[in-house]
């Protein structure tokens, strides 16, 4: 690690002080050219060795450095705004300087985690220091002041309300009085075996105890600690928890479009996840499973969506898993972050199913696309496989055939699914063919190219439900609803594209309409967007799922020019372009003419 932290990027350097990849390599070229600035080749990119860049350079970056930080710290941010967190990352990821993503990633989530749990316990710590003063408080109130000393530091007054106990070495305004430390970082590892201690079992093996032992400079790790003392304890934890939550939703974004496609693997872009949730509509009290539940998105999600319909966001029972255990902990922090509680466990879900009596309501998961796996490591009588056993070389149906196997009777499950598995024939094909015929297809949505971080991949989303005559929507045990939303998007960058608010409610809302909800208005067919289609229909298709082969293509929009007319310009312009194009021909010629004369 230390060999990789000895250089640095053009375009890390770029990063930090805010200026184009071309201005930093104007400034650098003079002394690579002759030598004074050392560099390794690798690939098309220079491995700069930053003890040999100019002085003057080191000190601008280490100024840029200070500079996001001092106005973030200074700044009054409007923590209701977006820019809140905008203002936040900027500073944060100014100060990553050259340490990998994946690695400061652990570094900055960790930290929001701690900020966390130390202002959830300062809340119910200020609360137990008021109530057992308050002589009309008949159930705390404590005369003496040294035995409401000892309540106030009772971890069974925190930990029955969900609370870790925070010991004073772990508290966050013990460690922003050491920010300006060199050791800061052996001051947070401290603080994280501190709370382990304190709250054994719950936070066994969550905690990043990387700080010490980081490649970033002391002072970064101080500078990230005032950055987050931004997010102000105001004695209102649902206020701060939704904030927190919020920045830690957005930095997780940005270090998986950071980490390109590695991203994936931790973080489901947003729009994806809310159009999910939002057809799915979960309800208090559901049960909601993801056995590849990445950072924990789609739980947080579903909370939500109880919170916009002013429903309990608290009353719906998690349960999750992830094989990658840093994302376990990602999770596991998420949750804890945004209040939700749940079961996470590690572990592969192909091999190592950890709910296996689990039947879930709602099964939400953006699962791996088209991921090798070992059928052979499965009984023959796994009764996961209904509808067959898929080949080792894509795994895409053993997860359809797991989400299916953890529903309830009237239970539905949304999913991202790779477009190949829309199609695809052989064994994959005939279990396709099963699930269509038994009923279970519900809803497909063909979604836009670039949805997901520096991945082009096509995906679309899938909605089975177990039972269409359940009676929370209307019966519709012989259809299933196609939309093509491939030209539905919001550009964002050259390499991604998002579903807006807008997109989202529309889609969900012909869905709404298709399901006869109530104010959802009538459904109908759209050409070109939505179309239902019955098993029957299906069949002539060879039971391929592509949305396009139903909606067919929209209805072309009638100008008012009659075709004669039309007809009669496009001539014309023909008629010129070939003209313009004759009088190229011949003075190219003309030109090649003169070439070989001058020969």
């Amino acid at each position: 690690m230390a060999q990789t932290q000895k250089y640095i990027t053009n375009a890390e350097i770029a990063r930090i002080l805010g200026i184009s990849r071309a201005a930093v390599s104007k400034q650098l070229s003079s002394g690579l050219k002759d030598g004074t600035i050392k560099y390794i080749q690798k690939g098309k990119s220079e491995l700069i060795d930053k003890d040999t860049l100019p002085d003057g350079l080191k000190k601008r970056m280490a100024a840029a450095q200070r500079k996001a930080v001092e106005d973030v710290v200074k700044k009054r941010l409007n923590r209701t705004d977006l820019e809140f967190e905008k203002e936040l990352w900027h500073a944060a990821d100014r100060l990553r300087g050259n340490i990998d993503s994946s690695e400061y990633k652990h570094i900055v989530l960790g930290l929001l985690f701690l900020k966390y749990v130390s202002d959830s316990f300062y809340y119910r710590r200020n609360k137990l220091k008021k109530w057992t003063a308050d002589s009309k408080n008949k159930q705390y109130y404590i005369s003496s002041e040294k035995e409401r000393s000892v309540i106030m530091n009772d971890k069974d007054q925190y930990r029955g309300v969900g609370v870790f106990f925070i010991p004073e070495k772990a508290r966050w305004e013990y460690l922003q009085d050491r920010a300006g430390h060199a050791d800061i970082g052996k001051y947070i590892d401290e603080a994280i075996e501190a709370i382990e201690r304190a709250n054994p079992g719950p936070l066994k093996d969550v905690l990043p105890k990387i700080y010490t032992a980081s490649s970033l400079e002391g002072y970064v790790l101080g500078e990230l600690v005032n950055i987050f003392s931004r997010i102000r304890f105001d004695h209102d934890i649902d206020k701060e928890r939704d904030i927190l939550g919020r920045v830690y939703e957005y930095f997780l974004g940005q270090f998986a479009s950071a980490e390109g496609k590695r991203g994936g693997e931790f973080y489901s872009p947003r729009p994806i996840v809310r159009l999910l949730v939002k057809i799915l509509e979960p309800f208090e009290n559901a049960r909601v499973f993801d056995p590849s539940c990445g950072s924990g998105g789609m739980f947080v999600q579903s909370s939500q969506f109880l919170k916009e319909r002013y429903k309990d966001s608290t009353k719906v029972s998690i349960s999750g898993q992830e094989s990658n255990p840093t994302t376990w902990r990602l999770c596991k922090m998420n949750l804890a972050v945004r209040g939700i509680a749940g079961k996470i466990e590690r572990g592969n879900s192909y091999y190592d199913d950890k709910f296996p009596n689990v039947r879930a309501d709602f099964v939400l998961a953006n699962p791996p696309f088209n991921a090798e796996w070992d059928p052979a490591r499965l009984s023959d009588k796994d009764p996961r496989l209904t509808y067959g056993t898929p080949p080792s070389g894509n795994a895409n149906f053993m997860w359809i055939q797991h989400f299916l196997h953890h529903l309830a009777p009237n239970g539905m499950a949304g999913f991202v699914m790779a477009n190949g598995a829309l199609a695809v024939g052989g064994k994959e094909g005939k279990i396709r063919e099963k699930i269509i015929e038994a009923g279970l297809v519900d809803v497909i949505v063909a979604c836009p190219p670039k949805l997901f971080y520096s991945v082009a991949l096509p995906v679309s989303l899938w909605f089975l439900t177990k039972n269409k005559k359940n009676g929370r929507f209307r019966k519709r045990e012989d259809e299933t609803l196609f939309i093509d939303a491939r030209e539905i998007f919001e550009q964002i960058s050259r390499k991604q594209v998002a579903f807006t608010d807008e997109h989202i409610q529309k889609i969900a809302g012909t869905v709404r309409a298709w399901r006869g909800e109530e104010g959802a208005g009538a459904y109908k067919d759209i050409p070109g967007y939505c179309a239902v289609a019955t098993k029957k229909d299906i069949a002539k298709h060879g039971y391929v799922l592509t949305p396009g082969r139903y909606v067919g293509v929209p209805d072309e929009v009638n100008d008012g020019v009659p075709f004669e007319e039309k007809m009669e310009k496009l001539s014309t312009e023909l008629e010129q372009y070939f003209k313009e194009s004759d009088t190229l021909e011949k003075q190219i010629q003309q030109n090649i003419k003169k070439v070989g004369q001058s020969q």
